[in-house]
């Protein structure tokens, strides 16, 4: 008897394994293909771009410009859809007068690849290196945004590059915090490879940083969002929203832009 249920453990504990490690990779990326609108079906002006990753895959990305930039915003998108699938929040940043970069990770999109952390973490760096090569871009009023995984992303470029600002919004302290709360009694730590550890690098970032978070995010965990300001240092800012982990920026469009330009007007030199 006591063998029978010492097997079952073991072939509940690897199929528990065996099935974390296909969410690991299946899971967590839901990237699409298909480019749906361009900037084009918005009205606007953009350029597309190719460039390459370090480790020589091509990626995709638009430049979107607008008429006397303060800045340039680095936009590092969520875990699904592609870079086709934000055009309403490029709107929103355009009319903040800044220059939008958003790129596609690999496997998202037109760009080549598959998706990995590692590999999400080189692609921006890509993107910030194809920004330093334009001519039109002032080095010096570079902002680096991400939304919700890709908050974890912009946290991690932020800890290796010189930026202007920082704004990570709905991002999460790590994959294990993140695991806990999908995966609740499972030991998670030692069952999960990737780590998306914010935490630990939020806290070296000097930049001026602007963390935001719905009270309301169903996907990511409010406090997740508060730990994440609270380790960084100043200066810092903290932005609560209210409304779902994607609807709230659209609720509350007037006052997001509101303090986005308040934020960018103390650390953009042209604002």
């Amino acid at each position: 008897m006591l063998g029978r249920i010492s097997l079952l453990i073991l072939i509940f504990s690897f199929s528990t394994f065996i099935y974390l490690k296909y969410f690991e990779k299946k899971g967590i990326y839901y990237p699409t293909k298909q480019i749906v609108f361009t900037p084009a079906n918005f009205g606007f002006r953009y350029e597309e771009a190719f460039f390459g990753s370090e480790d020589g895959l091509r990626l995709n990305g638009w430049f979107i410009p607008t008429e006397n930039p303060r800045g340039t915003l680095l936009f590092c998108h969520g875990n699904a859809g592609n870079i086709s699938h934000r055009l309403a929040i490029i709107e929103l940043f355009n009319k903040l007068n800044l220059n939008v970069f958003i790129f596609d990770y690999r496997g998202y999109g037109r760009s080549q690849g598959s998706p990995t952390e590692q590999g999400l973490y080189q692609d921006a760096q890509a993107a910030y290196q194809y920004l330093l090569s334009r001519q039109d871009v002032n080095r010096e009023a570079i902002v680096i945004y991400g939304k919700s995984i890709g908050a974890n992303v912009a946290i991690d470029l932020a800890s290796r590059v010189k930026a202007a600002v920082l704004i990570a919004e709905s991002g999460f302290t790590s994959a294990y915090d993140m695991g806990k709360k999908l995966f609740p009694y499972l030991p998670i730590k030692w069952m999960i490879s990737i780590k998306y550890d914010a935490l630990t690098k939020i806290r070296s970032i000097t930049t001026p940083k602007l963390v935001i978070h719905s009270k309301e995010d169903e996907i990511i965990p409010f406090r997740l969002g508060r730990n994440l300001f609270e380790a960084a240092p100043e200066p810092k800012e903290f932005y609560q929203m209210q409304g779902t982990h994607n609807e709230a920026i659209f609720m509350a469009r007037k006052e997001y832009q509101f303090k986005l330009d308040n934020f960018l007007s103390k650390y953009l030199p042209n604002s």
